[in-house]
């Protein structure tokens, strides 16, 4: 009854696990490509920071504006 086509249980198994492997690498690299991974979605935040250190804004400034992006009231 497991034998088929000559192949045991323990070939089907190791078929499988083989086939289970490639699917979940295929779908490992498309999701890893498809959306690139930038270091950090900070834009704003950067922003701030740069016109503080260059003395743009005042630190009473910067933390209303910190918190405005940060949500907070």
């Amino acid at each position: 009854m497991w034998y088929w086509h000559g192949m045991g249980a323990w070939g089907w198994a190791m078929m499988l696990a083989f086939w289970l492997a490639v699917v979940i690498l295929i779908v490992w690299a498309v999701r890893s490509s498809a959306s690139p991974r930038a270091p950090e979605d900070r834009g704003a935040f950067r922003i701030l920071d740069e016109r503080l250190a260059k003395g743009e804004i005042n630190a009473d400034e910067y933390r209303e504006r910190r918190a405005v992006l940060e949500g907070q009231p």
